[in-house]
């Protein structure tokens, strides 16, 4: 998503000029291999894949009689019930780490009742990693939180450092053991990037989704992670972020741990460009949190161009993804020498893709994109991994299942799974560990 107000400043060609600069300059590079610790991987998130999530505020939000779901979750991809099956099919094409996160309304459906049986099966998704020789990289809470939680004020509750913790330690105690990597949270300031992108209306759409959720709750205050208030959510999150990290730190396992943010390749166009005002809103208090723990992740998509007025529409005839952002894969390269310029950290790339239905493109994609990391560490920045988003075609939030962005397609009636071409090409890319 992106601002929807049209302003054009640079032309069709430049912009087309551009990317051939860029793709040349990526391109002309000879072959490079990777490190053998490398990771390979794609990921998942509970909510957008499982299936029957009827705990999370995510259900209930997307169930209110104005809705801002275009269509509920239903069964989703049922990966609750086909996950080793997704495993053995993500192991069999070359890769080797399965990024998936923990549903925290499925473990603590009723506040501080924990199913040790639903914990379970979490645990049973790490073994069957480990199982296919795959790595399991663990995200503790990708978006989604019990309603008994959002009902209480969400992130914007103060309370929320300690459940959120207490939830933390739990899983931790069961889960640790298989872990090879974790964070904490997936793009916490998610919400105020949104409020970058997104006009008015559309936001207001958002509070309204919140409001009509504390009447249906009957309670004062509704908050979710990506429609709550984020100057609120902000601090409380921050931090739980350092609660749960030294709780997750204290084992059992002994993995690295950090956080994922979202963030474009922001470039900055002519004179009084708001970039920089951007990434300190945006980014700037996660890139600080970041510095305490062992990595950030990176997730980047796309680049967004911002002038004075801010984040400008792509040129006519640019070509784009489903979301309207720009087919730009070199903006990974440069958002993980922008994070490691500002942090100093180790560099997990978490979610990188295009949402495109012409898969050719995504081929396209994935090659451009590595190379850059190539290039990143060719240059000696510590990159550790490249984990493509996503591994399954999925329920895309308030888009439903209309977009395609994952490596394997899914029959939405039979559930059927079919590998992409540009599955095979990264799964090429990561048996070789060399482009």
């Amino acid at each position: 998503m992106r601002n929807l107000d049209r302003r054009q400043v640079l032309t069709g060609a430049m912009a087309a000029s551009g990317a051939l600069l860029a793709a040349s300059a990526t391109q002309a590079k000879p072959g490079y291999s990777f490190p053998k610790d490398f990771l390979w991987g794609a990921a998942t998130s509970g909510h957008q894949v499982e299936g029957n999530n009827v705990n999370s505020d995510m259900w209930l939000l997307e169930h209110l009689k104005v809705s801002p779901f275009k269509e509920p979750s239903r069964d989703a991809d049922d990966h609750y019930h086909l996950f080793e099956q997704d495993i053995a099919m993500l192991a069999k094409l070359g890769l080797n780490s399965f990024r998936f996160s923990l549903e925290w309304a499925r473990i603590e459906p009723a506040r501080g009742e924990f199913s040790a049986a639903e914990m379970n099966h979490y645990v049973q998704v790490a073994q069957a990693c480990l199982k296919h020789g795959v790595k399991p990289v663990l995200t503790y809470n990708h978006y989604a939180v019990p309603v008994w939680f959002a009902a209480n004020g969400g992130f914007e509750n103060p309370e929320s450092v300690d459940l959120f913790a207490r939830f933390c330690e739990y899983t931790t105690k069961a889960i640790g053991p298989y872990v090879a990597v974790a964070a904490t949270f997936n793009e916490p300031q998610l919400g105020v990037l949104l409020r970058w992108m997104l006009p008015g209306f559309v936001i207001a759409g958002m509070e309204q989704a919140m409001t009509d959720a504390a009447a249906l709750t009957g309670t004062p205050l509704f908050s979710s992670i990506q429609f709550g208030n984020p100057e609120r959510m902000q601090p409380n999150l921050i931090a739980a972020h350092h609660k749960a990290y030294e709780v997750i730190k204290s084992g059992p396992g002994d993995f690295p741990v950090g956080v994922t943010i979202a963030l474009h390749d922001d470039q900055a166009v002519g004179d009084n460009s708001r970039r920089d005002e951007k990434r300190a809103q945006c980014y700037g208090p996660w890139l600080e949190a970041a510095k305490s723990c062992d990595f950030i992740g990176v997730q980047n998509y796309s680049r967004a161009r911002i002038d004075a007025k801010g984040t400008m529409h792509p040129d006519p005839g640019a070509e784009v993804n489903q979301n309207g952002e720009e087919f730009w894969p070199e903006a990974l390269e440069a958002s993980i020498r922008y994070v490691w310029e500002q942090t100093g950290k180790p560099v997990y790339v978490t979610e990188n893709g295009v949402s495109i239905a012409d898969d050719s493109r995504r081929v396209e994609f994935i090659n451009r994109a590595v190379a850059g990391v190539a290039n990143c560490l060719r240059d000696g920045l510590p990159v550790r991994s490249y984990i493509h988003w996503s591994l399954l075609d999925n329920f895309n939030w308030v888009s439903g299942y209309a977009k395609q962005i994952g490596l394997v397609a899914v029959d939405r009636t039979t559930q059927k799974r079919t590998a992409k071409p540009s599955a095979v090409r990264l799964g090429q890319i990561a048996k070789a560990n060399r482009i």
